[in-house]
């Protein structure tokens, strides 16, 4: 389906345009996209900035949390004026301000099995930057479920990963796309993963891995490059390194495997 750029589109992305990988038909493609962004947060907030100003025709925005003084320190899409105020608000505003062309769509709750499919199924990808193992495996489940692709990202004090999920798909070689559970069988043991409030998390990371989640989202939709799936990229913070590991279909795992167990959220 052909969308029109208007004249002030074409000058605001002239940049994207001028791209060869991108152009006006990919441009157009990014003005038709519905992403799901689970989290106005750390990942979210710049996730949700550099989506919105590449075009995204609609963003959602999950999130059922307040903005708080302590959090301005790395999600950059609230200001001082926003302490108090819903999240998914105070993005909503801070995008209108930024690009008036994008719709968003605020969902201010916490994402539920009872609520998940329902809101993933409005969506064309789902952008998850959730600060919760059980948020994590909710999302990829409900991504697996509904048949829509998730790029996933995940921060911790000075090492960050990110990847993309499209487990209802085959690969070249006709074997089922790995599923967030080939990769991660098992969330890690109830508190041996320390909390951002206890541990502090650097702003400017948060920022590195939001940046690379909203890019790896709009290769998705334009469709160039590599994509991450089956690789998971792992950045460490504290030598700067970028490193990628390769993984691929787990045959044991729940959703997909020889002997699916589960089979609904």
């Amino acid at each position: 389906m052909a969308t029109m750029l208007t004249a002030d589109e074409l000058e605001r992305y002239a940049r994207h345009i001028v791209l060869h990988e991108v152009g006006g038909p990919g441009q157009a493609a990014l003005k038709r996209a519905r992403v799901l962004v689970i989290g106005a947060g750390g990942l979210g907030a710049p996730a949700l900035l550099y989506l919105a100003a590449a075009g995204v025709g609609t963003l959602g925005i999950v999130d059922d949390d307040a903005v708080s003084l302590s959090n301005l320190q790395r999600q950059v899409i609230h200001a001082t004026t926003d302490i108090g105020r819903p999240k998914v608000d105070s993005a909503a505003r801070a995008i209108a301000r930024l690009n008036p062309h994008v719709t968003v769509e605020p969902h201010g709750l916490r994402l539920t099995p009872e609520n998940a499919l329902a809101l993933i199924a409005r969506y064309d990808l789902v952008a998850d930057g959730s600060d919760n193992f059980a948020t994590r495996y909710l999302v990829s489940d409900a991504c697996y479920f509904a048949k829509k692709p998730l790029v996933t990202g995940a921060v911790g004090i000075f090492d960050g990963t990110l990847t993309t999920i499209r487990a209802h798909e085959r690969g070249p070689d006709g074997r089922p796309n790995p599923t967030y559970r080939c990769l991660f069988p098992t969330p890690p043991p109830e508190g041996t993963v320390p909390v951002c409030a206890e541990a502090g998390i650097l702003g400017a990371f948060t920022g590195v891995i939001g940046s690379l989640l909203a890019l790896e989202v709009i290769r998705e939709i334009v469709g160039f490059g590599e994509g991450l799936v089956g690789r998971l990229l792992m950045i460490d913070a504290r030598a700067l390194r970028f490193e990628t590991l390769t993984y691929g279909f787990d045959p044991s795992n729940p959703l997909s495997g020889e002997a699916p167990s589960k089979l609904d959220l």
